[in-house]
């Protein structure tokens, strides 16, 4: 079972939240699975501050950030649109609180390299909540690889494939650059992707080239300037090549996230529409892999939540993954916990990303630039 952490040691974690739309609502529900209170929360104003509070079941309502990192929480969650990021997270590492920041973490390399450079120098625990890391199955994956039983990396194809954009009447913050950034399909989504891509493989991506496309140049009445879908060739370190696709405007596909390995003895795959299940293949017959904490591999069945038969799903991964930083706070190391590193990591992609694309060439991306 994935830890739960109701004492620091210094008495119960007390969880603070800055913004209340869906993101607040899954950060909060997580805070509570790991046994925190869920003490503040401040937003936009003190009127949608105090309405997100009751809808959320927050102890209290903050005017303000001022206010909240003034008061009790020990760590706050911030869940606020992309291009506010740097801005609020430098503001609760300042206050010497711990925070976990939605991703992206920031919407250039520099300002992810400056918050990860005010955490270690604050030495705060700060977490990017990648949260698919946290699926039972894909950590399975992960240690069927580096147990070596694939074989040698050959190639890997891999996408994440959703439609909430599909229409031209679609519309969201997202689709401005003004506050969701230079890249919107591939920050979104792409940067979960390749997260994962890399922390199963248990290798670095060196080399992309990519592709983008923005179907409407505008939605709901304003500019789009930021991409609806990207494909990408890698190279990893091993020499594997592969395929990404990252769109938002794929009919039928909710959440279709796959990741893909083929090794010289073995093929694995990971479906997160379907995550309690791994695919093996194998050149005499395939198998279809289940969930079970009692047949997993060593450090595996902690994040079994629930016996095998019964379903896991994202908002598990989310709990899973707070409960793990809520335990870094009381000196634990848990293994493969996101941190503001693996952010300036996905802010490093995502630059490089969209640099292909407008250069239409190769771009290194060797990990010591992370």
């Amino acid at each position: 079972m994935t830890t739960d952490v109701t004492d620091t040691g210094v008495g119960t974690i007390r969880s603070g939240f800055l913004g209340g739309g869906f993101m607040a609502q899954v950060h909060s529900r997580a805070a509570r699975a790991a046994g925190a209170t869920t003490a503040v929360l401040a937003s936009s104003t003190p009127d949608r501050a105090a309405q997100a509070a009751r809808e959320l079941g927050i102890d209290r309502a903050a005017r303000d950030i001022d206010e909240l990192l003034s008061g009790e929480a020990d760590i706050v969650h911030v869940c606020t649109p992309n291009a506010t990021h740097t801005a609020l997270a430098l503001r609760v590492i300042d206050a010497g609180k711990h925070v976990i920041c939605e991703k992206p973490l920031a919407t250039t390399l520099a300002e992810a390299r400056e918050l990860a450079a005010a955490a270690a120098e604050r030495g705060v625990v700060a977490a990017v909540p990648f949260v698919y890391r946290y699926h039972p199955m894909v950590r399975e994956a992960r240690a069927r690889v580096a147990a070596g039983e694939i074989g040698a990396l050959l190639t890997v194809d891999c996408g994440y494939l959703q439609d909430w954009m599909l229409l031209p009447e679609d519309d969201d913050w997202r689709a401005t650059s003004a506050e969701g950034g230079p890249s919107r399909a591939f920050a979104d989504i792409g940067s979960h992707l390749c997260d994962l891509l890399e922390f199963v493989a248990g290798e670095r991506i060196v080399r992309l080239t990519a592709r983008t496309r923005r179907v409407y140049d505008e939605r709901g009445g304003h500019t789009v300037t930021n991409e609806d879908a990207v494909s990408i060739l890698v190279e990893m370190q091993s020499g594997a090549i592969g395929t990404l696709l990252i769109s938002q405007m794929a009919a039928g596909r909710k959440n279709a996230l796959t990741l893909e390995l083929h090794g010289a003895q073995s093929s694995i795959r990971f479906d997160q529409e379907r995550p309690e299940e791994l695919w093996i293949g194998n050149r005499a017959g395939n198998l279809q892999l289940f969930r079970d904490p009692t047949f997993a591999h060593e450090g595996v069945a902690r994040f079994s939540r629930v016996p095998a038969g019964h379903g896991q799903g994202y908002q598990d991964a989310f709990n899973g993954f707070v409960a793990d930083a809520y335990a870094a706070i009381s000196g634990e190391t848990p293994d493969g916990l996101p941190t503001f590193v693996d952010g300036v990591r996905a802010a490093q992609l995502t630059e490089a990303v969209l640099a292909a694309a407008r250069e239409e060439r190769w771009i290194d991306v060797t990990p010591d630039q992370a």
